[in-house]
């Protein structure tokens, strides 16, 4: 029952364009409310926070426009208050927050080998190229240095 309650919730969600920033029209128009109520949401819930331009405009983030799809559903179509709706999403946020973590075992130790002997060869390898790149190669043509050295016994400046 639960997977068709979230398949249903995916087909009844109105497309998100893809974009990086949306004006609150355009957030209005996709939530299917009015700017004001988006603005009032502002106040009530503090996990919708747009991003505000220079001019004062607000520029909600595709996060931002999610949010305010899941508090018009909390409160229109499954009938929360406020507060209630308040409460579902900060629950909903420590959730998926708090993702279980796996526990340690065998795998866990497997992997960590695994790990730690990708790490030895790549070091081993890395060696290898560094010694092939300190080493002169053979056949290649020396170069002389840039700065001529004096021998400690000339007492000339310049050498012959």
């Amino acid at each position: 029952m639960a997977t068709q309650l979230s398949q249903k919730r995916v087909l009844d969600s109105p497309l998100i364009p893809d974009r990086l920033y949306f004006k609150i029209g355009d957030v209005a128009r996709i939530c299917g409310v009015e700017t004001y109520v988006l603005r009032f949401w502002e106040t009530e819930f503090p996990q919708l926070k747009p991003n505000k331009s220079g001019t004062g405009q607000r520029l909600y983030r595709r996060r931002d426009v999610e949010i305010a799809l899941e508090i018009k559903r909390l409160v229109h179509i499954e009938g929360y208050t406020l507060s209630g709706a308040r409460q579902a999403l900060a629950q909903n946020r420590r959730s998926d927050v708090q993702s279980p973590s796996p526990l340690p075992g065998p795998d866990a130790e497997r992997r960590k080998d695994n790990v730690a002997a990708a790490i030895g060869q790549a070091r081993a390898e890395l060696r290898e190229i560094a010694g092939l790149l300190s080493s002169p190669r053979p056949g290649a043509p020396r170069r002389r240095p840039r700065v001529a050295t004096l021998p400690a016994h000339s007492g000339s400046l310049f050498p012959p």
